[in-house]
């Protein structure tokens, strides 16, 4: 059965119908979670705009557009249906501030990776040693930092702030990688791309939404750092899937669809297609892995592999209609 969202049915369509990448994205990649949306999306909403402004993020005018064609609280939304509204907040203000940083070091990086030193040890420093920060993203990123930490255990806050350092690190390896005369390699894209996806310091927040803390032995358990690597990769390849004509644009390298357009010297709808193919293994692979474990996790270990497995059905819906990627929606396929 078609899944229907705001205006447009997803569902199995005839090959040849497709005459965007949208719906070649549609035909072809297997999304067997159903679409949701959290029922305090308008509040998380307004309050992230709230946030960015009082940090003072959104003053250029540019940096609010790029936030307008974002709808971080959107992305949120899809992504924790379950959360309650404090922790949607959370979620939508991490959502807004890792794109407004990612966007900034982008640029910075670009220049020569040397220039993003100053911004990613700020980060690190208020992340590991609490530093106190001396920036207006430094100083949006420690109150990100206290809000996580009023609301998760010592060890849910820790686990975000190791993860969320992984992801300050990725970004100058993206800047190498942007500032080498040859483009990476599809496996080493792979790499980085797992480095700057930005996914997996939300997954302590899923921990927080259950009703008690897992067991450091479900955590640590093969088949759930297994989960939790198959399901952050999921969730960011499929955004690379609609934003590779707006990346091929600018100059992108590090996205999973532009690499094997590089590597097979292909149309990018042929790249999108061998992309969607390692798409697909990796969430057969999660449903598998869900599956055989399940009976044997407690209600929080349940309620916190849902939680991992909404990142990618949320970034799928989401991506399929946000106007960051609207490229996609145009991009025409060759009959």
């Amino acid at each position: 059965m078609p899944i229907t969202h705001e205006e447009i049915t997803v569902g199995d369509r005839d090959e040849d119908a497709a005459s965007n990448l949208v719906e070649l994205i549609d035909t072809h990649l297997h999304m067997p979670f159903p679409f949701r949306r959290n029922d305090h999306e308008a509040e998380a909403a307004a309050g992230v705009d709230a946030w960015l402004a009082e940090y003072g993020l959104t003053a250029e005018p540019e940096v609010a557009t790029m936030i307008a064609r974002t709808r971080p609280a959107e992305l949120a939304s899809f992504n924790g249906p379950a959360m309650d509204s404090g922790l949607l907040r959370i979620a939508a203000n991490q959502i807004a501030y890792q794109f407004v940083f990612d966007d900034q070091a982008e640029e910075v990086g670009r220049e020569a990776p040397a220039r993003l030193l100053p911004m990613l040890c700020e980060s690190v420093g208020i992340l590991r040693d609490g530093q106190a920060p001396t920036t207006p993203l430094g100083a949006a990123l420690a109150d990100l930092h206290e809000q996580v930490r009023e609301r998760c255990t010592p060890a849910q806050a820790a686990r975000w702030a190791a993860r969320s350092r992984e992801y300050v690190h990725g970004l100058l390896y993206e800047a190498v990688a942007q500032a080498h005369p040859l483009p990476p390699r599809t496996g080493l894209c792979s790499s980085i791309r797992s480095l700057t996806a930005g996914v997996e310091p939300f997954f302590p927040l899923c921990e927080a939404a259950q009703p008690c803390e897992l067991t450091q032995e479900e955590l640590d358990h093969p088949v759930m750092r297994r989960l939790s690597r198959l399901s952050a990769d999921a969730a960011v390849w499929i955004p690379d899937l609609f934003s590779a004509v707006k990346e091929r644009r600018t100059g992108g390298m590090i996205n999973l669809a532009l690499a094997y357009e590089r590597a097979h010297r292909c149309s990018l709808p042929a790249a999108v297609l061998l992309a969607i193919r390692q798409i697909n293994g990796t969430i057969v692979e999660v449903e598998k892995l869900y599956a055989d474990i399940e009976p044997a996790l407690s209600p929080a270990g349940a309620g916190y592999v849902d939680g991992m497995i909404g990142w990618i059905r949320g970034c799928y819906y989401w991506s399929r209609t946000v106007p960051r990627y609207a490229d996609a929606a145009v991009a025409p396929v060759p009959a």
